[in-house]
């Protein structure tokens, strides 16, 4: 028994907020923030919608294109850093939106590569024959944890959810999948406060610890060299070389890490989909929307491969290689 990706959906908010709107809100400008990560714009969520709001628009959106109801899935994932709450699960609010009464649910913490995590989660279940269908999102409002007084970090992040779908088949479609983690570089990418650790405080507001903090030098470096070294073991895995992909969907964090990995690995930039542009790092919700949007575009097509590659805090990274069933389509 094999997983295949049957439904790919996205949501992210309606207001855009531009290089030339951070320009008035902190000490940066729009050509420093373009050369430096190739991002100019991101969506922002309003006050009224949490994760769960744009998770639940991206399931539903995906179990449509899977022709899939609510009562056919098994399990529900939910990869994100942003829950609406520390408990009920994020998963566990979108089952009940959706009346899913028949699945189990929960929601996983990997960061940036929290939903390459959640695929390979899903893989196991459907190979051990415990499910057959089964909804992974990665789900993230980066705005509620992004201080805009930081230069460094607010031009970054943005919010959106993207949704997939498996289910069990006889051909396969998931040929090989990798996760990792390396938790000595944990303090490189950090929420310092809000947790067991550093409960919320006076302290801890003031100091602005309920914001992200993060080592972009170090983690750069570290992004480039996992990228390059996970998509080469997942390729091994799957009986592929890098010239025989179709299409790459990296983790949307930085143009230049992007365009590095992809050099060290000598694949072309014709071959790789980046919508960082236009939505920023969306951690989880990154390459699900990439991946939904490249499916929606028409850019792919029955007997593609696909590799899917990404790092986030943790330190953390995974890799996946899909070969695609699904028909094109177009927007």
């Amino acid at each position: 028994m094999y997983s295949v990706l049957t439904g790919l959906g996205y949501a992210v908010p309606d207001r855009v907020l531009t290089n030339v709107q951070l320009e008035q809100m902190v000490d940066t400008d729009n050509e420093w923030i373009v050369q430096r990560t190739g991002i100019r714009e991101r969506r922002i969520a309003d006050a009224s919608t949490a994760t769960s709001d744009l998770a639940l628009a991206a399931a539903r959106s995906a179990l449509a294109d899977a022709g899939v109801s609510a009562a056919e899935v098994d399990l529900i994932i939910v990869a994100t850093v942003t829950p609406d709450y520390a408990f009920p699960a994020t998963a566990c609010l979108i089952q009940r939106e959706l009346g899913a009464w028949n699945a189990a649910a929960f929601d996983l913490e990997a960061a940036c590569t929290g939903f390459i995590y959640g695929l390979g989660i899903a893989d196991q279940f459907i190979r051990a024959g415990t499910y057959r269908t089964i909804l992974v999102i990665g789900a993230e409002t980066l705005s509620r944890i992004t201080d805009y007084t930081d230069r460094n970090t607010c031009v970054l992040f943005g919010d959106g959810a993207g949704a997939a779908v498996l289910r069990a088949g006889e051909e396969p479609g998931l040929l090989g999948l990798e996760i990792g983690a390396d938790g000595r570089g944990g303090e490189l990418l950090v929420l310092p406060a809000g947790g067991s650790r550093n409960p919320a405080s006076r302290e801890t507001v003031a100091a602005r610890r309920h914001y992200i903090h993060m080592a972009g030098r170090e983690v750069f470096k570290f992004a480039v060299k996992i990228m390059e070294e996970s998509a080469l073991r997942v390729l091994a895995r799957a009986g592929l070389q890098p010239g025989e992909v179709d299409l790459i969907i990296p983790h949307q964090a930085n143009a230049r890490i992007i365009d590095s990995a992809c050099k060290r690995l000598g694949i072309g930039r014709d071959r790789v989909y980046v919508n960082l542009d236009r939505y920023g790092n969306m951690s989880a919700a990154s390459i699900p929307v990439a991946l939904s949007e490249a499916s929606a575009r028409g850019k792919l097509k029955p007997g593609d491969y696909v590799l899917l590659v990404g790092f986030g805090g943790g330190l953390t990274w995974g890799a996946a290689v899909i070969k695609w069933n699904k028909e094109a389509k177009h927007d």
